[in-house]
C-alpha cells in the first residue's frame, strides 16, 4: 500500500508539473510565540514584515499546535501522527533535561506505526529537495536520510539547478529562553511601562521585564522575517513558492507554554501563495476560521506537491490538489514535562474549549525547574503562597495560584478571551450550550479510545516495556535491506523489516539516497568498485523508533 500510494503520487507530481511549474514550499517557523502580532491584531510592539505578508496571505484564526511544549508539538508535524498514539508525549523521551538532571523517567524513542514515514522523504521520493535548518527534536531518531541536508547551513539555495523544494528555516529568538536574565536584549521596541498586561498575571517589575523582553523578541523576529522574505525574492523563487509562517505552541511564558489553555496551543499561521496559485475560494489577504492541527500539515505539504497523502493519518491536508473537509475540532495533550509530572486531555471547536484534568491534585503551574529561570515564575508562586501581603490574587489568576485542579473546565473563548472563567457546573449555562460542551467532553472521551492514548499507561517503564518494545523494554534492531538483481542487470533494495525505509549510498562518505522496494538503484558510471571503500556501494534500513539495521554491502 505504501508503495502504491508513493507510485499515485509520483504520477500525480508529474502531471502536475505537466501542467505548470510545481510549487516550492518553505516553512518560516519561529518558536515560543503565540499570535501577539500586527496581523492578529497586535500592535505593541510594530510588525511591519509580517503585516505587509499578511495583505497577500490567508490567515489561519484556530491553528493549534497538538501539545503546548515543542518535542511533542514538532513530532506530529513531521509524522502527521497524534504523539499520544506513538508514545511521543512526554517532554522529552531520548534525553534528560539539563536544568533537571534528576529525572527518573526511562529514555526511549517513540514508535509510530509501520506505515508511517517522516513526510520530508516521501518529497525526496517524488524529486523534491528537502532542507532544514535546523532543528529537529522529534522523539525518534530520524533516518539518515529524511532530508536532503539538515544543518545551520542547509539551504534551498544547495538544490540541483531546477529541482523542487520543501525548506524550513527556523528561528529561535522568541523562544522561552530568551527571557532568562543575562541572555543578550534585544532592541527596545516598547517602553517597560507600555506592554499590556494579561489579566492572568499580576503587575510586577519581572512580568513587566518578561513580556518586554518577550515583545522586543517579536519585532526582532519580524527583522528575521523580512529578510529570509528578501532573500527568497532575490532568488528569483518567490514566484513558485508557497510560504508559511507559524510558531511551534504559545508564549513561552508561564501559563503559556506547557499549558492547555489557547496561549498555549493557539499558534500564529500565514500562508501566502504566488499570484494566480491560491485557492480559489480564499483570497489574498483573507482569513479563515476553519481548524487546522500540526498533524495536517505535513499532509498539506504533499497535497501542494501535488502528492496524495495517506489516509491512515491522522492529519488531513487543508490546501493543495488534495485538501480534505474541514476537521470540526483540534485535541491537545499535556504530559510530563522533564521532571514535571502532568495529564490532561483537552478539545476545542475553536470557540470552546474543554479540558480533562487526569491529575488533580496538581496545580494548573507546575513546578519546572527550566521556566523557573524565568524572574517572573517567582512572582506567580508568591502570589499563590501569599508570600507578599501587598500582592492580591484577582479572580483572573485562580489558575496560576491554584494548589489544586478542576476535573474538568469549560471554556467560551467568545466571552472569555484568556479563558479564566470555568463554566463547567455553572448555573448560568443555558441548555443549548451546556449541550455544546457535553458534546466536546464525549468527543474527547472517543477520541482518547481511538488513538488509544499511551499517555494513560503508566508508569512510563510499562508502556516502554509493553507497548513500544515489547516484551523487555529493549530497542529493536531494524533488519537489514537486501540486494536483489532485476532482469535488466540493474540492482534493487528490499526490506526485510516491516515499516522500514531503505537508502544506499556510493562509497562511505557520500550522502545517503532514498529508494523504494524493488526500484532500480542509479549507481553511476563507471560501475562501482567493491574493493575500493571509496566506490562501494551500502545500504541501510530503519523504521521508526528502532535502531537502524547494520550496513550490507553491493555483493561483489
Amino acid at each position: 500500500m505504501f508503495l502504491a500510494l508513493l507510485i499515485s503520487g509520483s504520477a500525480a507530481l508529474d502531471g502536475f508539473a505537466a501542467a505548470q511549474q510545481p510549487l516550492n514550499v518553505l516553512w518560516l517557523s519561529v518558536e515560543d510565540m503565540s499570535p501577539w502580532i500586527g496581523p492578529y491584531g497586535d500592535r505593541t510592539v510594530p510588525t511591519p514584515h509580517l503585516d505587509a505578508f499578511a495583505t497577500e496571505s490567508i490567515r489561519y484564526d484556530n491553528a493549534f499546535a497538538d501539545s503546548p511544549v515543542c518535542a511533542p508539538a514538532r513530532t506530529a508535524l513531521i509524522t502527521g501522527i497524534y504523539p499520544t498514539r506513538m508514545g511521543a508525549m512526554h517532554m522529552r523521551v531520548r534525553s534528560r533535561s539539563s536544568s533537571d538532571p534528576s529525572q527518573v523517567s526511562p529514555l526511549y524513542e517513540a514508535v509510530p506505526a509501520a506505515s508511517v514515514r517522516c513526510f520530508p522523504e516521501l518529497l525526496r521520493h517524488a524529486g523534491y529537495y528537502v532542507s532544514n535548518r535546523s532543528k529537529e527534536d522529534y522523539q525518534f531518531n530520524a533516518p539518515a536520510w529524511t532530508w536532503s541536508e539538515s544543518s545551520r547551513k542547509a539551504d534551498y539555495l544547495n538544490r540541483p539547478e531546477g529541482a523542487p523544494f520543501f525548506s524550513v528555516f527556523n528561528h529561535t529568538g522568541t523562544h522561552e529562553s530568551k527571557a532568562f536574565p543575562g541572555t543578550k536584549r534585544r532592541p527596545s521596541a516598547v517602553e517597560e511601562d507600555s506592554v499590556p498586561i494579561p489579566p492572568i498575571y499580576p503587575d510586577t517589575p519581572s512580568v513587566r521585564d518578561a513580556l518586554k523582553r518577550t515583545y522586543d523578541n517579536i519585532a526582532d523576529m519580524d527583522r528575521w522575517f523580512g529578510r529570509e522574505l528578501k532573500r527568497l525574492e532575490e532568488a528569483g523563487l518567490a514566484d513558485s513558492t508557497v510560504v508559511f509562517f507559524f510558531s511551534d505552541h504559545g508564549v513561552g511564558l508561564p501559563r503559556g507554554k506547557r499549558s492547555l489553555y489557547g496561549t498555549g496551543t493557539r499558534v500564529p499561521l500565514l500562508v501566502r501563495f504566488p499570484k494566480g496559485r491560491g485557492p480559489a475560494d480564499l483570497a489574498p489577504g483573507s482569513s479563515t476560521e476553519r481548524i487546522v492541527s500540526f498533524i495536517d500539515f505535513g499532509a498539506t505539504v504533499l497535497s501542494l506537491a501535488g502528492i496524495e497523502p495517506d489516509t491512515g493519518l491522522d492529519g488531513r491536508a487543508f490546501l493543495g490538489d488534495f485538501a480534505a473537509e474541514p476537521r470540526e475540532l483540534a485535541f491537545f495533550h499535556a504530559d510530563r514535562f522533564d521532571g514535571a509530572l502532568d495529564r490532561a486531555r483537552a478539545v476545542t471547536d475553536g470557540r470552546r474549549l474543554v479540558i480533562r484534568n487526569l491529575l488533580p491534585a496538581v496545580p494548573h503551574l507546575i513546578a519546572n525547574a527550566y521556566r523557573e529561570r524565568i524572574p517572573m515564575t517567582q512572582d506567580l508562586y508568591d502570589l499563590r503562597d501569599g508570600a507578599v501581603s501587598a500582592w492580591t490574587r484577582t479572580a483572573a489568576q485562580w489558575q496560576t495560584g491554584s494548589t489544586r485542579r478542576p476535573p474538568t473546565e469549560w471554556y467560551d473563548n467568545a466571552e472569555d478571551p484568556w479563558e479564566v472563567r470555568n463554566l463547567a457546573g455553572s448555573a448560568e449555562l443555558d441548555s443549548m450550550a451546556k449541550a455544546r460542551f457535553t458534546a466536546l467532553e464525549g468527543a474527547l472521551d472517543q477520541w482518547l479510545v481511538d488513538t488509544a492514548d499511551l499517555g494513560l499507561i503508566q508508569p512510563e517503564e510499562a508502556m516502554v516495556r509493553e507497548h513500544l518494545w515489547p516484551p523487555d523494554g529493549v530497542q529493536p534492531r531494524t533488519e537489514p535491506p537486501t540486494f536483489v538483481r532485476l532482469a535488466d542487470g540493474s540492482w534493487a533494495l528490499r526490506g526485510a523489516s516491516a515499516g522500514s525505509s531503505m537508502a544506499y549510498r556510493l562509497g562511505e562518505k557520500s550522502p545517503w539516497i532514498p529508494t523504494l522496494p524493488g526500484a532500480p538503484l542509479d549507481l553511476g558510471q563507471p560501475a562501482p568498485n567493491t574493493e575500493d571503500p571509496s566506490r562501494s556501494v551500502e545500504a541501510c534500513s530503519h523504521r521508526l523508533g528502532y535502531l537502524p539495521s547494520k550496513l550490507v554491502s553491493l555483493p561483489r
